[in-house]
């Protein structure tokens, strides 16, 4: 059964499906992402914004590169850096990585962490992010959202 939430203030519905009807047999899930800026990627992610490190790589047929995650490292992030460097897509501000952190004083130790390296709350795109969250981008100008609420 769907679950449905309905905020009084706002004029939408949030829809989320409890039961999975499909199956597909990975056993990991990885979200990879090209990078000219591996060092600082890996301070603001592992010291700013607390995520461990699950694996990494060096010099592997020219690449270098982290795998970063909560503690199940079934789903976790991967940054990988050329030797060479490399031009990337500029992220718009809809591109986003959201972390549900449902402590709000937790998440704000998170934003204050962050702060302390230089990598200060910016305006979200969309206004639904910012009733409970706090937008930060990354070295890369990607958006992560700390959005406080249990999730989804």
């Amino acid at each position: 059964m769907d679950a449905r939430f309905k905020h009084p203030d706002y004029p939408y519905e949030v829809i989320v499906r409890k039961e999975w009807e499909g199956s597909i047999p990975a056993v990991q899930f990885r979200i990879a992402r090209p990078t000219n800026n591996l060092d600082k990627l890996i301070a603001f992610y592992e010291k700013g914004l607390g995520l461990k490190r699950v694996g990494e790589f060096w010099n592997h047929e020219g690449y270098d590169g982290i795998m970063i995650g909560l503690p199940d490292s079934q789903y976790h992030l991967e940054f990988t850096q050329s030797k060479e460097k490399m031009e990337h897509p500029q992220p718009t501000k809809e591109h986003l990585l959201v972390f549900y952190v449902a402590d709000r004083l937790e998440r704000d130790k998170i934003a204050e962490r962050l702060a302390a390296f230089g990598y200060m709350e910016t305006e979200p795109e969309n206004p639904y992010w910012g009733r409970g969250g706090i937008t930060i981008e990354d070295p890369d100008g990607w958006p992560i959202v700390l959005m406080n609420t249990p999730g989804i």
